[in-house]
Protein backbone atom coordinates (compact mmCIF):
# COMPACT_ATOMS: atom_id res chain seq x y z
CA UNK A 1 0.00 0.00 0.00
CA UNK A 2 1.20 3.71 -0.79
CA UNK A 3 1.92 5.77 2.21
CA UNK A 4 0.53 8.89 1.81
CA UNK A 5 1.90 11.91 3.52
CA UNK A 6 0.39 13.72 6.45
CA UNK A 7 -1.00 16.92 6.19
CA UNK A 8 1.95 18.16 8.62
CA UNK A 9 4.03 17.07 5.45
CA UNK A 10 1.95 18.48 2.86
CA UNK A 11 1.47 21.63 4.75
CA UNK A 12 5.64 21.81 4.51
CA UNK A 13 5.75 21.24 1.11
CA UNK A 14 2.56 23.60 0.30
CA UNK A 15 4.62 26.47 2.76
CA UNK A 16 8.14 25.58 0.69
CA UNK A 17 6.15 26.02 -2.45
CA UNK A 18 4.40 29.66 -1.64
CA UNK A 19 7.83 30.60 -0.46
CA UNK A 20 9.64 29.57 -3.78
CA UNK A 21 7.15 30.83 -5.59
CA UNK A 22 6.87 34.18 -3.72
CA UNK A 23 10.62 34.17 -4.27
CA UNK A 24 10.70 34.12 -7.17
CA UNK A 25 7.71 36.52 -8.44
CA UNK A 26 9.27 38.98 -5.77
CA UNK A 27 12.43 38.39 -7.76
CA UNK A 28 11.20 39.10 -11.03
CA UNK A 29 8.96 41.82 -9.83
CA UNK A 30 11.96 43.90 -7.99
CA UNK A 31 14.53 43.24 -10.75
CA UNK A 32 12.11 44.35 -13.28
CA UNK A 33 11.35 47.13 -11.40
CA UNK A 34 14.89 48.15 -10.98
CA UNK A 35 16.16 47.25 -14.44
CA UNK A 36 13.36 50.13 -15.53
CA UNK A 37 14.86 52.42 -12.91
CA UNK A 38 18.33 52.30 -13.83
CA UNK A 39 16.43 52.56 -17.88
CA UNK A 40 14.89 55.47 -16.99
CA UNK A 41 18.05 56.85 -14.78
CA UNK A 42 20.22 56.57 -17.87
CA UNK A 43 18.10 57.91 -19.99
CA UNK A 44 17.97 60.97 -17.35
CA UNK A 45 21.72 61.32 -17.44
CA UNK A 46 22.15 61.14 -20.68
CA UNK A 47 19.63 64.23 -21.19
CA UNK A 48 21.84 65.90 -18.85
CA UNK A 49 25.00 65.44 -20.35
CA UNK A 50 23.24 66.20 -23.63
CA UNK A 51 21.83 69.71 -22.61
CA UNK A 52 25.75 70.51 -21.78
CA UNK A 53 26.78 68.72 -25.30
CA UNK A 54 24.64 71.18 -26.90
CA UNK A 55 25.53 74.35 -25.26
CA UNK A 56 29.34 73.80 -25.24
CA UNK A 57 29.77 71.73 -28.04
CA UNK A 58 31.28 69.17 -26.28
CA UNK A 59 30.82 65.47 -27.39
CA UNK A 60 27.81 63.48 -27.32
CA UNK A 61 26.55 61.16 -24.31
CA UNK A 62 27.08 57.72 -25.25
CA UNK A 63 24.14 56.27 -27.48
CA UNK A 64 23.53 59.68 -28.98
CA UNK A 65 24.19 61.18 -32.06
CA UNK A 66 24.37 64.83 -33.17
CA UNK A 67 24.31 66.23 -36.84
CA UNK A 68 24.20 69.63 -37.73
CA UNK A 69 20.46 69.98 -40.01
CA UNK A 70 21.38 70.44 -43.63
CA UNK A 71 21.67 74.51 -44.60
CA UNK A 72 18.69 73.91 -46.97
CA UNK A 73 16.62 72.51 -44.29
CA UNK A 74 17.06 75.08 -41.09
CA UNK A 75 14.74 77.51 -42.73
CA UNK A 76 12.23 74.85 -42.38
CA UNK A 77 12.97 74.10 -38.97
CA UNK A 78 12.73 77.42 -37.67
CA UNK A 79 9.36 77.49 -39.35
CA UNK A 80 8.43 74.60 -37.79
CA UNK A 81 7.74 72.17 -40.31
CA UNK A 82 9.89 69.36 -39.08
CA UNK A 83 7.75 67.21 -40.75
CA UNK A 84 8.52 67.28 -43.92
CA UNK A 85 12.48 67.53 -43.24
CA UNK A 86 14.20 64.29 -44.91
CA UNK A 87 14.95 60.94 -43.26
CA UNK A 88 11.64 61.07 -41.05
CA UNK A 89 8.97 58.30 -39.81
CA UNK A 90 6.12 58.29 -41.58
CA UNK A 91 3.66 59.74 -40.48
CA UNK A 92 5.64 62.17 -38.59
CA UNK A 93 3.96 63.69 -35.16
CA UNK A 94 5.71 66.58 -33.84
CA UNK A 95 5.94 68.05 -30.82
CA UNK A 96 7.36 71.34 -30.01
CA UNK A 97 8.32 72.51 -26.22
CA UNK A 98 10.93 75.40 -24.83
CA UNK A 99 12.93 74.93 -21.92
CA UNK A 100 14.23 77.55 -20.20
CA UNK A 101 16.75 77.68 -16.93
CA UNK A 102 15.14 78.54 -13.96
CA UNK A 103 17.36 81.20 -12.94
CA UNK A 104 17.52 83.21 -16.45
CA UNK A 105 14.18 82.60 -17.35
CA UNK A 106 13.06 85.92 -16.54
CA UNK A 107 16.98 87.08 -17.82
CA UNK A 108 15.91 86.00 -21.37
CA UNK A 109 16.74 89.83 -22.76
CA UNK A 110 19.70 90.08 -20.83
CA UNK A 111 21.48 86.49 -22.24
CA UNK A 112 19.18 84.20 -21.04
CA UNK A 113 19.82 81.07 -23.18
CA UNK A 114 16.37 79.31 -24.14
CA UNK A 115 16.54 75.65 -25.77
CA UNK A 116 13.67 74.82 -28.58
CA UNK A 117 13.01 71.16 -28.74
CA UNK A 118 10.80 69.13 -31.47
CA UNK A 119 10.46 65.58 -30.99
CA UNK A 120 9.15 63.90 -34.49
CA UNK A 121 7.71 60.45 -33.88
CA UNK A 122 6.03 58.22 -36.14
CA UNK A 123 2.98 56.90 -33.69
CA UNK A 124 3.18 58.77 -30.64
CA UNK A 125 1.85 62.85 -29.53
CA UNK A 126 3.81 63.54 -26.70
CA UNK A 127 1.77 66.18 -23.78
CA UNK A 128 3.65 69.05 -23.26
CA UNK A 129 2.60 69.47 -19.83
CA UNK A 130 3.94 65.85 -18.87
CA UNK A 131 7.59 66.51 -21.07
CA UNK A 132 7.96 69.89 -19.28
CA UNK A 133 8.61 69.54 -15.46
CA UNK A 134 7.44 72.14 -13.07
CA UNK A 135 9.17 75.33 -12.09
CA UNK A 136 12.31 75.17 -9.83
CA UNK A 137 14.88 73.10 -11.95
CA UNK A 138 17.95 74.14 -14.01
CA UNK A 139 17.26 73.43 -17.66
CA UNK A 140 19.48 70.16 -18.05
CA UNK A 141 17.25 68.74 -15.37
CA UNK A 142 14.07 69.69 -17.48
CA UNK A 143 16.24 68.17 -20.89
CA UNK A 144 16.71 65.23 -18.64
CA UNK A 145 13.04 64.74 -17.86
CA UNK A 146 12.13 64.81 -21.27
CA UNK A 147 14.41 62.09 -22.25
CA UNK A 148 13.45 60.31 -19.06
CA UNK A 149 10.04 60.36 -20.00
CA UNK A 150 10.91 59.28 -23.60
CA UNK A 151 12.65 56.18 -22.30
CA UNK A 152 9.39 55.21 -20.81
CA UNK A 153 7.32 55.41 -24.23
CA UNK A 154 8.01 52.16 -26.73
CA UNK A 155 8.94 54.28 -29.48
CA UNK A 156 11.91 55.46 -31.76
CA UNK A 157 11.49 59.66 -31.71
CA UNK A 158 14.25 61.78 -33.60
CA UNK A 159 14.85 65.02 -31.69
CA UNK A 160 15.74 68.46 -33.17
CA UNK A 161 17.13 71.60 -30.92
CA UNK A 162 18.33 74.45 -31.46
CA UNK A 163 20.28 76.30 -28.42
CA UNK A 164 19.59 79.98 -28.43
CA UNK A 165 20.88 81.28 -32.14
CA UNK A 166 22.71 78.78 -32.79
CA UNK A 167 21.65 76.48 -35.96
CA UNK A 168 19.15 73.43 -35.60
CA UNK A 169 20.73 69.78 -34.72
CA UNK A 170 19.10 66.31 -35.42
CA UNK A 171 19.87 64.47 -32.48
CA UNK A 172 19.02 60.55 -32.42
CA UNK A 173 19.15 58.48 -29.09
CA UNK A 174 17.44 55.14 -30.05
CA UNK A 175 19.85 53.59 -27.73
CA UNK A 176 19.33 55.36 -24.82
CA UNK A 177 15.49 55.86 -25.59
CA UNK A 178 14.29 53.54 -27.89
CA UNK A 179 11.94 51.15 -27.62
CA UNK A 180 14.18 48.31 -28.13
CA UNK A 181 16.71 49.80 -25.24
CA UNK A 182 13.73 48.90 -22.88
CA UNK A 183 14.01 45.92 -20.60
CA UNK A 184 11.92 43.12 -20.27
CA UNK A 185 9.47 43.88 -18.18
CA UNK A 186 9.02 40.65 -16.53
CA UNK A 187 6.60 42.05 -13.53
CA UNK A 188 3.16 40.55 -15.22
CA UNK A 189 4.99 37.37 -15.27
CA UNK A 190 5.70 37.72 -11.77
CA UNK A 191 2.12 38.50 -10.77
CA UNK A 192 1.13 35.75 -12.71
CA UNK A 193 3.44 33.42 -11.03
CA UNK A 194 2.20 34.04 -7.48
CA UNK A 195 -1.69 34.13 -8.59
CA UNK A 196 -0.86 30.16 -10.00
CA UNK A 197 0.93 29.49 -6.94
CA UNK A 198 -2.16 31.14 -4.55
CA UNK A 199 -4.46 29.18 -6.99
CA UNK A 200 -2.62 25.56 -7.02
CA UNK A 201 -2.81 26.19 -2.86
CA UNK A 202 -5.85 26.78 -2.44
CA UNK A 203 -7.06 24.34 -4.71
CA UNK A 204 -4.95 21.57 -2.57
CA UNK A 205 -6.16 22.88 0.66
CA UNK A 206 -9.81 22.85 -0.53
CA UNK A 207 -9.25 19.46 -1.92
CA UNK A 208 -8.21 17.72 1.32
CA UNK A 209 -10.90 19.54 3.27
CA UNK A 210 -13.40 18.34 0.50
CA UNK A 211 -12.44 14.58 1.33
CA UNK A 212 -12.41 15.18 4.82
CA UNK A 213 -16.04 16.86 4.64
CA UNK A 214 -17.36 14.27 1.80
CA UNK A 215 -16.17 11.15 4.30
CA UNK A 216 -17.96 13.06 6.96
CA UNK A 217 -21.26 12.96 4.48
CA UNK A 218 -21.04 9.79 4.18
CA UNK A 219 -21.04 8.62 7.29
CA UNK A 220 -23.83 10.93 8.57
CA UNK A 221 -26.07 9.02 5.48
CA UNK A 222 -25.18 5.79 6.61
CA UNK A 223 -27.72 5.43 9.25
CA UNK A 224 -30.39 6.20 7.45
CA UNK A 225 -29.50 5.45 3.77
CA UNK A 226 -27.20 2.46 5.02
CA UNK A 227 -23.50 2.20 3.70
CA UNK A 228 -20.85 -0.21 2.62
CA UNK A 229 -19.28 -2.84 4.74
CA UNK A 230 -15.95 -0.36 4.83
CA UNK A 231 -15.32 2.98 3.64
CA UNK A 232 -12.33 4.24 1.14
CA UNK A 233 -11.45 7.32 0.94
CA UNK A 234 -8.28 9.20 -0.72
CA UNK A 235 -6.58 11.54 0.79
CA UNK A 236 -4.01 12.56 3.22
CA UNK A 237 -2.68 9.89 6.38
CA UNK A 238 -5.08 10.99 8.96
CA UNK A 239 -8.24 10.38 6.42
CA UNK A 240 -6.50 7.30 5.96
CA UNK A 241 -6.36 6.60 9.93
CA UNK A 242 -9.73 8.07 10.41
CA UNK A 243 -11.11 5.77 7.34
CA UNK A 244 -9.57 2.91 9.38
CA UNK A 245 -10.88 3.17 12.56
CA UNK A 246 -13.90 3.73 11.61
CA UNK A 247 -13.85 0.77 9.45
CA UNK A 248 -12.55 -0.80 12.39
CA UNK A 249 -15.72 0.25 14.65
CA UNK A 250 -18.35 -0.85 12.00
CA UNK A 251 -17.22 -4.47 11.69
CA UNK A 252 -16.85 -4.49 16.08
CA UNK A 253 -20.28 -3.15 15.89
CA UNK A 254 -21.93 -5.03 13.35
CA UNK A 255 -20.26 -8.31 15.09
CA UNK A 256 -21.63 -7.07 18.72
CA UNK A 257 -24.92 -7.00 17.28
CA UNK A 258 -25.10 -9.96 15.20
CA UNK A 259 -23.74 -11.43 18.56
CA UNK A 260 -26.39 -10.19 20.22
CA UNK A 261 -29.02 -10.84 17.88
CA UNK A 262 -27.71 -14.73 17.62
CA UNK A 263 -28.30 -15.02 21.72
CA UNK A 264 -30.84 -13.77 21.71
CA UNK A 265 -32.35 -15.66 18.92
CA UNK A 266 -30.49 -18.88 20.70
CA UNK A 267 -32.15 -18.03 23.93
CA UNK A 268 -35.55 -17.82 22.08
CA UNK A 269 -35.21 -20.93 20.11
CA UNK A 270 -34.15 -22.66 23.21
CA UNK A 271 -36.96 -21.92 25.39
CA UNK A 272 -39.22 -22.88 22.60
CA UNK A 273 -38.88 -26.39 23.83
CA UNK A 274 -39.44 -25.83 27.34
CA UNK A 275 -42.37 -23.87 27.14
CA UNK A 276 -44.24 -26.32 24.91
CA UNK A 277 -43.74 -28.67 27.73
CA UNK A 278 -44.98 -26.32 30.29
CA UNK A 279 -48.18 -25.58 28.37
CA UNK A 280 -48.80 -29.18 27.99
CA UNK A 281 -48.18 -29.85 31.60
CA UNK A 282 -50.69 -26.86 32.20
CA UNK A 283 -53.40 -28.73 30.59
CA UNK A 284 -53.01 -31.26 33.29
CA UNK A 285 -53.95 -28.83 36.10
CA UNK A 286 -57.28 -28.96 36.87
CA UNK A 287 -57.21 -25.73 38.58
CA UNK A 288 -58.74 -23.81 35.57
CA UNK A 289 -57.64 -20.54 37.42
CA UNK A 290 -54.10 -21.56 37.82
CA UNK A 291 -53.86 -22.98 34.30
CA UNK A 292 -54.50 -20.06 32.95
CA UNK A 293 -52.03 -18.03 34.76
CA UNK A 294 -49.40 -20.42 33.58
CA UNK A 295 -50.19 -19.83 30.32
CA UNK A 296 -50.66 -15.97 31.03
CA UNK A 297 -46.56 -16.30 32.25
CA UNK A 298 -45.61 -18.13 29.47
CA UNK A 299 -47.20 -16.10 27.02
CA UNK A 300 -45.08 -13.03 28.51
CA UNK A 301 -41.98 -14.94 28.73
CA UNK A 302 -41.93 -15.79 24.98
CA UNK A 303 -43.15 -12.75 24.09
CA UNK A 304 -40.70 -10.60 25.86
CA UNK A 305 -38.16 -12.46 23.95
CA UNK A 306 -39.49 -11.71 20.69
CA UNK A 307 -40.13 -7.58 21.61
CA UNK A 308 -36.25 -8.39 22.46
CA UNK A 309 -35.09 -10.00 19.46
CA UNK A 310 -37.32 -7.50 17.29
CA UNK A 311 -35.89 -4.61 19.08
CA UNK A 312 -31.86 -5.88 18.14
CA UNK A 313 -33.17 -6.45 14.06
CA UNK A 314 -34.45 -2.99 13.91
CA UNK A 315 -30.98 -2.25 15.14
CA UNK A 316 -28.89 -3.95 12.97
CA UNK A 317 -30.71 -2.53 9.98
CA UNK A 318 -30.82 -5.40 7.51
CA UNK A 319 -33.81 -3.85 5.45
CA UNK A 320 -31.98 -1.74 2.08
CA UNK A 321 -33.57 1.87 1.99
CA UNK A 322 -35.78 2.47 -1.03
CA UNK A 323 -38.08 5.21 -2.18
CA UNK A 324 -41.47 4.64 -1.28
CA UNK A 325 -44.99 6.48 -1.31
CA UNK A 326 -45.08 7.54 2.53
CA UNK A 327 -49.36 8.19 1.47
CA UNK A 328 -49.65 5.31 0.20
CA UNK A 329 -48.04 3.28 3.25
CA UNK A 330 -49.77 4.98 5.77
CA UNK A 331 -53.04 4.74 4.18
CA UNK A 332 -52.27 1.57 3.54
CA UNK A 333 -51.32 0.54 7.38
CA UNK A 334 -55.12 2.47 8.50
CA UNK A 335 -57.16 0.35 6.00
CA UNK A 336 -55.84 -2.78 7.46
CA UNK A 337 -56.84 -1.27 10.89
CA UNK A 338 -60.20 -0.32 9.79
CA UNK A 339 -60.70 -3.96 8.10
CA UNK A 340 -60.60 -5.55 11.71
CA UNK A 341 -62.85 -3.23 12.85
CA UNK A 342 -60.65 -0.97 14.96
CA UNK A 343 -61.04 2.55 15.92
CA UNK A 344 -58.13 4.32 13.38
CA UNK A 345 -58.94 6.77 11.15
CA UNK A 346 -56.78 8.94 8.30
CA UNK A 347 -56.54 12.46 8.73
CA UNK A 348 -56.47 14.59 5.92
CA UNK A 349 -54.35 17.26 5.93
CA UNK A 350 -55.99 21.07 6.19
CA UNK A 351 -55.87 22.48 2.66
CA UNK A 352 -52.91 25.04 2.31
CA UNK A 353 -54.84 28.38 1.54
CA UNK A 354 -53.31 31.07 -0.42
CA UNK A 355 -54.67 34.79 0.53
CA UNK A 356 -55.02 37.37 -2.01
CA UNK A 357 -55.81 41.48 -1.06
CA UNK A 358 -58.75 43.19 -2.91
CA UNK A 359 -59.02 44.60 -6.29
CA UNK A 360 -60.25 47.72 -7.64
CA UNK A 361 -63.56 45.83 -8.35
CA UNK A 362 -63.86 43.77 -5.17
CA UNK A 363 -63.22 44.55 -2.02
CA UNK A 364 -61.38 42.64 1.19
CA UNK A 365 -59.14 39.86 1.20
CA UNK A 366 -60.01 36.20 -0.96
CA UNK A 367 -58.55 33.02 0.39
CA UNK A 368 -57.38 30.48 -2.60
CA UNK A 369 -56.98 26.64 -1.76
CA UNK A 370 -53.87 25.41 -3.13
CA UNK A 371 -53.94 22.14 -5.02
CA UNK A 372 -52.38 18.94 -3.45
CA UNK A 373 -48.43 18.17 -4.76
CA UNK A 374 -49.39 14.14 -4.67
CA UNK A 375 -48.03 11.55 -3.04
CA UNK A 376 -44.74 12.22 -0.19
CA UNK A 377 -41.96 10.14 -2.06
CA UNK A 378 -39.26 8.89 0.77
CA UNK A 379 -35.90 7.31 0.47
CA UNK A 380 -36.77 4.81 3.61
CA UNK A 381 -37.28 1.76 4.29
CA UNK A 382 -40.49 0.05 4.15
CA UNK A 383 -41.03 -2.68 6.85
CA UNK A 384 -39.14 -0.59 9.61
CA UNK A 385 -41.61 2.10 9.43
CA UNK A 386 -44.54 -0.10 8.57
CA UNK A 387 -43.85 -1.49 12.22
CA UNK A 388 -42.77 2.00 13.72
CA UNK A 389 -46.36 2.92 12.55
CA UNK A 390 -47.87 0.11 13.69
CA UNK A 391 -46.54 0.42 17.49
CA UNK A 392 -47.71 4.38 17.58
CA UNK A 393 -51.26 3.17 16.77
CA UNK A 394 -51.20 -0.07 19.07
CA UNK A 395 -50.27 2.29 21.93
CA UNK A 396 -52.95 4.55 21.06
CA UNK A 397 -55.62 2.46 21.14
CA UNK A 398 -54.07 1.35 23.97
CA UNK A 399 -53.95 3.99 26.06
CA UNK A 400 -56.92 5.88 24.20
CA UNK A 401 -60.27 5.01 22.68
CA UNK A 402 -59.13 5.48 19.11
CA UNK A 403 -56.23 6.44 17.02
CA UNK A 404 -56.12 9.52 14.23
CA UNK A 405 -53.12 8.87 11.96
CA UNK A 406 -52.74 12.47 9.63
CA UNK A 407 -49.32 12.92 7.07
CA UNK A 408 -47.47 16.24 7.00
CA UNK A 409 -44.36 16.84 4.85
CA UNK A 410 -42.16 19.86 3.12
CA UNK A 411 -39.60 19.73 1.21
CA UNK A 412 -37.42 18.21 3.89
CA UNK A 413 -38.97 16.54 6.27
CA UNK A 414 -42.26 14.61 6.33
CA UNK A 415 -43.66 13.81 9.52
CA UNK A 416 -46.53 11.25 10.39
CA UNK A 417 -48.89 12.10 13.57
CA UNK A 418 -50.92 9.86 15.93
CA UNK A 419 -53.27 10.99 18.37
CA UNK A 420 -55.21 9.12 21.07
CA UNK A 421 -58.06 10.18 22.53
CA UNK A 422 -59.17 10.30 26.55
CA UNK A 423 -55.76 9.13 27.80
CA UNK A 424 -54.60 10.37 30.94
CA UNK A 425 -51.22 10.89 30.01
CA UNK A 426 -49.68 14.12 29.10
CA UNK A 427 -46.73 14.64 27.00
CA UNK A 428 -43.94 15.63 29.32
CA UNK A 429 -44.50 12.08 30.85
CA UNK A 430 -44.22 10.13 26.81
CA UNK A 431 -41.04 11.30 26.81
CA UNK A 432 -39.20 9.69 29.89
CA UNK A 433 -40.95 6.26 28.35
CA UNK A 434 -38.55 5.93 25.25
CA UNK A 435 -36.18 4.01 26.95
CA UNK A 436 -36.37 0.32 26.85
CA UNK A 437 -37.94 -1.35 29.56
CA UNK A 438 -39.85 1.92 30.91
CA UNK A 439 -43.40 2.06 31.36
CA UNK A 440 -45.99 4.05 32.61
CA UNK A 441 -47.79 4.00 35.96
CA UNK A 442 -50.90 2.26 34.60
CA UNK A 443 -48.38 -1.19 33.19
CA UNK A 444 -50.33 -3.49 34.99
CA UNK A 445 -53.39 -3.08 33.72
CA UNK A 446 -52.56 -2.79 29.52
CA UNK A 447 -49.92 -5.39 28.04
CA UNK A 448 -46.55 -4.69 26.85
CA UNK A 449 -42.76 -4.90 27.80
CA UNK A 450 -41.61 -1.67 27.22
CA UNK A 451 -39.91 -2.09 23.74
CA UNK A 452 -42.82 -0.20 21.26
CA UNK A 453 -41.01 3.09 21.66
CA UNK A 454 -37.62 2.42 21.70
CA UNK A 455 -37.92 0.52 18.21
CA UNK A 456 -40.09 3.17 17.03
CA UNK A 457 -37.29 5.72 18.21
CA UNK A 458 -34.45 3.79 16.50
CA UNK A 459 -36.74 3.38 13.78
CA UNK A 460 -36.77 7.21 13.46
CA UNK A 461 -33.06 7.85 13.88
CA UNK A 462 -32.57 5.20 11.18
CA UNK A 463 -34.17 7.84 8.66
CA UNK A 464 -32.67 10.95 9.75
CA UNK A 465 -35.64 12.11 12.03
CA UNK A 466 -36.66 11.34 15.76
CA UNK A 467 -39.94 10.99 17.58
CA UNK A 468 -41.67 13.23 19.95
CA UNK A 469 -44.93 14.25 21.69
CA UNK A 470 -47.07 17.05 21.71
CA UNK A 471 -50.48 17.53 23.57
CA UNK A 472 -53.61 17.37 21.09
CA UNK A 473 -56.80 18.22 20.39
CA UNK A 474 -58.50 14.68 21.67
CA UNK A 475 -55.17 13.74 23.60
CA UNK A 476 -51.45 13.09 22.98
CA UNK A 477 -50.22 13.44 19.80
CA UNK A 478 -46.87 11.53 18.57
CA UNK A 479 -44.80 12.60 16.03
CA UNK A 480 -42.78 10.59 13.72
CA UNK A 481 -39.82 13.03 11.98
CA UNK A 482 -38.44 11.86 8.09
CA UNK A 483 -35.91 13.25 6.60
CA UNK A 484 -36.73 13.58 3.10
CA UNK A 485 -33.50 15.17 1.93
Amino acid sequence: MRRRLSLRQLGLIWVGAAFLAGALAGWLWFGSRAAWEGHLGRAYVAGVALYDSLARGTGAPQGVTITPVAPEDQRRASDGAFAALPDLPKPAYVTQITIRDAVVSELEDFGGVVLRLAIVSEDLHYEVSKLVPGAGRTAPEKLGHVTRLLAGYCSDPVLFARMGDAPWQRIEGAPVWGCDAQPRDWRLLGLLIALLALAAIYTRLADSAARFQMFAEALGRRRRLGGPQAYSAEGPAELDAIVEAVNAYLEAERERLARRALVLSGVSHDLGTPATRLRLRATLIEDEALREKFDADIDRMTGMIESVLTYTQSELSHEAPRRISLTSLVESVVADYQDMARPVELVEPEPRLLESTGTVFGAGRRATALPDHGPVLVMARPIALQRALENLIDNALKYGRRARVGLLADSEVAVITVEDEGTDHRAEELDALIQPFRRGANAASVEGFGLGLTIVTAVAEQHGGGLGFVNGRHGIRAELEICRT
